[in-house]
């Protein structure tokens, strides 16, 4: 199914929430695309990165962020697993884990109990290369931000983790080495 079939499935285009979803989703995906070309011989499926950045963030209509125009019942945190069920739902597993496990630098088992976080505990990690590219590029644009398709810079993504501890900043710092930062600010307007 054509990602975009089942963003109109849940999304209503000219709302906040289908916008900023597009514009997020679609920077990410550019991205994404644009690291996997840089790196030939990491041998990316772009097909299956292209539908995954699409659909990442699908779960966000759920969740409580009215600064994104989504008015559910779950806090954000919550967006990831609530993709999953979603893309689970309608048949395409294969893209449903990166849902789950795009969130921060992935949550683990243990961070999951650790901080109360009100997802299922479980690991939620980026396993595959592919899963690794789309929660790398995912951290370099947010949706609430004044130009959400601009990427932001290093040193403020390297500090938003931080406040999630040194092995979030480490997880990041391992994804800049696998990927590097090639074409990632090239087309940045300031």
């Amino acid at each position: 199914m054509n990602p975009n079939d089942i963003i109109l499935k849940y999304y209503k285009p000219g709302t906040l929430a289908y916008d900023l979803l597009m514009v997020h989703s679609t920077a990410v995906m550019n991205l994404a695309l644009k690291i996997a070309g840089n790196n030939p011989q990491l041998n990316i499926n772009t097909a299956l990165v292209a539908r995954a950045a699409m659909l990442h963030d699908i779960g966000i209509f759920k969740t409580n962020a009215p600064d994104l125009g989504c008015f559910g019942q779950f806090p954000y945190v919550c967006h990831g697993y609530l993709g999953r069920e979603i893309l689970e739902m309608e048949g395409l597993p294969e893209l449903a884990l990166f849902c789950e496990r795009h969130t921060g630098t992935g949550l683990s088992k243990e961070e999951i109990i650790a901080h109360n976080l009100p997802v299922p505990i479980r690991d939620m990690l980026p396993v595959t290369t592919e899963e690794k590219l789309i929660c790398y590029a995912d951290k370099f644009f947010s949706k609430s931000a004044k130009h959400p398709e601009r990427p932001k810079k290093m040193e403020k993504i390297i500090r938003g983790l931080s406040r999630f501890g040194d092995k979030k900043v480490a997880d990041f710092e391992a994804f800049i080495k696998m990927f590097g930062v090639s074409g990632i600010y090239e087309d940045e307007v300031d």
